[in-house]
């Protein structure tokens, strides 16, 4: 049999609000009846209902999380990371998957999680429309990847220092031949690609090496993807010695690629992704590492604390570190193909 709020204020010998009040933490409630409260209420196997307690203090105890690749590795992981926070907080997850412009657009129209869950996670970055229409939402919002943003907690990393460190990483090796697997054909508003271009492009310029059209190819960020875009470059005029893939999982497409070409890796070409997948060291990738989990998990908490303490500072923006990882992909050039 059930057992109500009222079984439990008639064990208890107090009114059913009061209970109600007790259970809830709610002021009103002397600690000793609170605590007899709670022992009686343990005693008889009562459990209160989530959604008369979300209705009693305004929260739905979910968090809605919205993404634009939700199948894709990086993605996926922060999705997992943080969930794992919100749950153990005792919050749901609503996931909306934006893998279109046509979905983004729908959802942005109409807003399907007003009054459906207590914070938000984008692991998108909204435009400006797009976040006004979020901070309408009244609610703590918090987003993966990109820069300061009015309203909004922001976690993410230094794309362009980290691709920095991969393309110099080739540069101090002596390879002039540097290609890219890069993202150009990416749409929703993510400026990853944009960033790791830009630093590949500015290394290239400090190191006084011209930058060749030739050397570049769009992979998609995915492994199938980074098989095209190794097989293009391989085709070209002049192979490169090197290559920078702004994902691992491109990386491993390159590395695939190269394997069909009967070619070595590093001897023939060295290959350097970003990311550290958790495949990454197991095939010996050279690549820049970044807390893909930690930057999940710190959002989650960012949003928690917001949460917890309506009064607390404002959002902010947090940096999560980067490094650079030396495994067996990544070597000197060979003499017979350095550039005259």
């Amino acid at each position: 049999m059930t057992v109500s709020i009222t079984d439990v204020a008639r064990a208890a010998g107090v009114s059913a609000s009061t209970v109600s009040r007790a259970l809830r933490g709610r002021p009103g409630v002397s600690d000793p009846v609170r605590a007899q409260i709670e022992a009686v209420a343990a005693e008889l196997g009562y459990t209160a209902s989530q959604s008369a307690s979300s209705l009693a203090s305004g929260r739905t105890r979910t968090i809605g999380v919205i993404v634009p690749y939700v199948g894709r590795w990086f993605f996926g992981t922060v999705v997992d990371a943080s969930e794992r926070v919100f749950s153990a907080a005792g919050y749901d997850v609503l996931l909306y998957n934006l893998g279109s412009p046509e979905t983004r657009k729908r959802f942005f129209t109409r807003l399907p999680v007003r009054k459906r869950v207590d914070a938000l996670l984008s692991l998108l970055i909204p435009d400006e429309e797009e976040a006004a229409a979020l901070r309408s939402l009244d609610i703590p919002l918090a987003v993966i990847v990109g820069g300061a943003r009015d309203g909004f907690s922001v976690v993410g990393i230094d794309d362009h220092a980290g691709a920095t460190s991969a393309v110099r990483h080739l540069v101090n090796l002596g390879h002039r031949r540097i290609g890219m697997l890069s993202g150009a054909s990416e749409p929703l508003h993510w400026t990853t690609p944009i960033e790791r271009r830009q630093a590949y492009l500015d290394v290239l310029a400090d190191a006084g090496l011209p930058y060749d059209p030739a050397l570049e190819a769009d992979g998609g960020y995915s492994v199938e993807g980074g098989e095209r875009a190794m097989t293009e470059l391989l085709a070209g005029r002049s192979r490169p010695t090197a290559v920078f893939a702004q994902s691992d999982e491109m990386a491993m497409g390159a590395l695939r690629a190269l394997r069909r070409h009967r070619l070595k890796v590093p001897d023939d070409v060295s290959v350097i992704g970003f990311d550290d997948h958790e495949l990454a060291e197991v095939i010996g990738l050279t690549t820049i590492a970044q807390p893909v989990a930690g930057q999940g998990e710190e959002a989650a908490r960012l949003l928690l604390r917001q949460l917890d303490e309506p009064g607390a500072a404002p959002p902010r923006q947090v940096q999560m570190p980067i490094h650079l990882v030396l495994r067996e992909t990544t070597a000197p050039p060979d003499p017979r193909h350095r550039s005259p």
